[in-house]
């Protein structure tokens, strides 16, 4: 039993990114922002190290800078299917941001470094809400460092090839005892055994009542990931003067925490330890065996030790096509597989072995790999101003049985605008804005209670977010 609550905390790690699906990061470049996140298939000077290495060849200038970050403004929303509770998160806005420099080595040859955020999630539903026991609040951050190269191998067609260093960190809460749980457990303990309703105290029944509305017990864990490796590879070709395709992989990497720290806070810890000792009592006075009901329920100290875990950081197939009808048009679009099918479970491993092994945890996520749609134009409305607009279809990796509120995960829609202005011949101030709406659903996620019995957590969620950007590039 004393695992059972040990599952309670930790059956998921973070999740949601309300900007894209699963925990990718739509926010790798202001003016891309602009048109639905395109850049497969597009010459964009030392902002292709993301989106196609092969592109940084086409450099015209001999060093390009890029910089920029956005903020991303996110609100998901629940709502029960079998009564009128309904919740709203209280996120905090987050900031991914890009550097890139970009270096012409010769006319066919060109490098340079990026450092960015391809992974990214936050969500806060706060401490005591009806899902509690799934998700209080989570923020993950992943970052990446690129050193890039590119070989123009003639005129028309380039390679390029990236070494990805990606390190970040994880902060998650949940509920180990969420509001309510004693008191459900009491209600079925009784409901299979007439007489322990009797031998519960009045006074008992008020302390777990105080519980009906606040979490007993919340866990919380934290941990940096090590640098890991990949890579990013990738070719554009020009097929005559107006129209250019590119493809790229980005590969999978698997971050890794190998010594987290685990704290636990209590509402009232010397309170819930004495309830849950005269509960043990009343369990202990019921005959040996008795179906449904527990030897003993307890909190496992799992603050005294660590935990380790793994969560993977998927890999990207892009294709994609531009066309420029004239000098002052450029429309592109572009096809993103995910390979969300990398995160079919998710352990976690508490240590000292000896001591919290046996709390070792391994959750099924039966992700499935999906895809993005993006369509995106540009116009050169003056020597100086340039105009986007993009949108994008964002499918969502997870099945209706596993939609749990830490990743309200649907498919979304996403609106863009963008413009550049260049002051300077070779300075360009750009700035975006991305409106992402989900197509709001109903699913559910089922865990174990602290029976060790099944319960279904469902409902409808929905999403939103606002996503301003703002960049500068500076090329000479």
């Amino acid at each position: 039993m004393k695992k059972v609550i040990a599952l309670a905390c930790l059956s998921m790690l973070p999740m949601t990114y309300v900007a894209a699906e699963g925990y990718q990061v739509n926010a790798q470049s202001t003016k891309q922002a602009g048109m639905g996140h395109v850049g497969v298939a597009m010459k964009l000077g030392a902002e292709s190290m993301h989106f196609n290495p092969a592109g940084l060849a086409f450099m015209e200038n001999s060093i390009d800078l890029s910089a920029g970050v956005s903020g991303v403004f996110a609100t998901a929303k629940y709502k029960s299917l079998t009564d009128d509770y309904s919740f709203e998160t209280d996120n905090k806005a987050s900031t991914p941001l890009y550097l890139y420099a970009g270096f012409k080595i010769y006319d066919n040859l060109a490098a340079g470094v990026m450092v960015n955020t391809p992974f990214g999630s936050g969500i806060h539903w706060g401490n005591d809400w009806r899902g509690s026991h799934l998700i209080q609040d989570i923020s993950l951050k992943a970052f990446n460092i690129q050193p890039t190269v590119s070989w123009k191998i003639m005129d028309r067609l380039s390679i390029g090839a990236g070494l990805m260093m990606e390190f970040g960190n994880i902060s998650l809460n949940r509920s180990l005892i969420a509001p309510g749980a004693m008191s459900d457990l009491a209600n079925k303990l009784t409901a299979g055994n007439p007489a322990l309703d009797a031998m519960i105290p009045q006074e008992l029944k008020q302390i777990m009542a105080k519980y009906d509305n606040i979490s007993a017990v919340s866990v919380g864990l934290k941990g940096d990931a090590g640098v890991r490796l990949g890579y990013n590879v990738g070719a554009m070709f020009d097929i005559n003067e107006k129209i250019t395709i590119g493809a790229s992989y980005r590969s999978k990497v698997m971050a890794r925490v190998k010594e987290g720290d685990v704290a636990l806070d209590y509402a009232n810890e010397l309170e819930l330890k004495g309830l849950l000792q005269k509960v043990n009592g009343l369990l202990g006075m019921l005959p040996p065996g008795t179906p449904g009901v527990p030897e003993k329920i307890e909190v496992p100290e799992l603050d005294k030790g660590t935990f380790s875990a793994e969560l993977p950081l998927p890999s990207v197939w892009s294709v994609g096509i531009t066309y420029c009808p004239t000098n002052r048009w450029t429309l592109s679009g572009e096809v993103q597989v995910i390979g969300w099918g990398a995160y079919d479970a998710l352990t976690v491993n508490f240590n000292p072995t000896e001591e919290l092994g046996e709390y070792d945890i391994n959750a099924p996520k039966k992700y499935k790999n999906s895809c993005i749609y993006r369509i995106g134009g540009q116009f050169a409305a003056t020597n100086r101003l340039d105009v986007r607009l993009g949108v994008y279809l964002d499918e969502s990796p997870v099945e209706k049985d596993y939609l749990n509120p830490e990743t309200p995960s649907m498919n979304k829609l996403g609106l863009t605008a963008g413009l550049s202005f260049r002051p300077l011949t070779n300075l360009s101030v750009d700035v975006a804005f991305s409106y992402v709406s989900g197509f709001d659903r109903d699913g559910s996620y089922t865990d174990l209670d602290l029976l060790k019995q099944p319960r279904t957590f469902g409902g409808n969620y929905d999403t939103v977010a606002l996503m301003p950007a703002i960049g500068l590039s500076y090329a000479f």
